[in-house]
């Protein structure tokens, strides 16, 4: 599932490319809101809240989530669509430029005014651009509110703090010298949201994602996809696994046994 910087970038670019237009086409190709025509209205701007997207279109938002396999692309007139058409389940058009989302895990047209009943719930954003002290504060009170939940659990809880995927989670629990199991109760929950948001901000605008600073191929992450590999720092094999806390919700886990403890 993308990470919470590239859900800030897809805003991004498609703001870049929609906001000010007017629609001359518009499609949603799910039941429930197939019948729905915005064509005419303009695009207000689109905007990331940790992993959920805002199309915000007249008085609506086009709410969407990519989950695992979803994505939005851009495509001049003329030009190939980059995915096949039935995978399509929004299709956004401008007088300059085509606007589609290929499986979106979520599609859903709500008022603007009513963003808060879909986000409502999440923890504070880690790219907010008006992350401040109070947001850092919110976010490691939420993380201390489960003492005996596995750090790595709770630092993809989305209620707790948005935007943390598995990479950033494996991550920050190496970079803080955790193992992933640790409970809460025994982490500095402050120091690892304050981490959290300077790896994410730092990575908000890059093409290659890295933790390391080092944006060569097979260079980028500590130990995340790195499992029987040495570890950077002191050399031992990384360890791997899985760990959640509920049936189905496994996911994949790697670590130093030396580093982490």
């Amino acid at each position: 599932m993308p990470e919470g910087d590239t859900v800030y970038q897809t805003a991004r670019h498609q703001n870049a490319a929609l906001a000010g237009a007017v629609l001359t086409g518009f499609e949603l190709r799910v039941p429930a809101f197939a019948t729905h025509d915005l064509r005419g209205e303009t695009v207000h701007e689109v905007v990331s809240r940790g992993k959920h997207l805002f199309h915000r279109i007249g008085e609506f938002s086009l709410h969407s989530h990519l989950k695992m396999e979803g994505s939005w692309r851009l495509v001049r007139p003329g030009q190939r669509w980059p995915r096949p058409a039935f995978q399509a389940r929004a299709v956004l058009q401008t007088a300059s430029v085509t606007s589609i989302g290929f499986e979106l895990g979520i599609t859903e047209l709500i008022p603007t005014t009513q963003e808060h009943s879909v986000v409502g719930h999440l923890g504070p954003d880690l790219l907010d651009p008006g992350w401040d002290a109070e947001s850092a504060a919110e976010a490691a009170r939420r993380l201390a509110a489960h003492p005996s939940t596995a750090v790595f659990t709770a630092l993809l809880e989305q209620r707790n703090l948005a935007g943390i995927g598995n990479v950033y989670a494996n991550e920050l629990c190496f970079l803080r010298g955790m193992l992933p199991t640790t409970p809460v109760a025994e982490v500095d929950a402050a120091a690892a949201v304050d981490l959290a948001r300077r790896l994410l901000w730092a990575n908000r605008s890059r093409v290659a994602r890295t933790t390391t600073g080092d944006p060569r191929p097979g260079r980028r992450s500590w130990v995340y996809g790195r499992t029987g590999s040495p570890c950077r720092r002191c050399g031992t094999p990384l360890l791997g696994g899985e760990l959640g806390e509920r049936p189905g919700q496994a996911r994949i886990v790697t670590w130093c046994p030396r580093c982490q403890r």
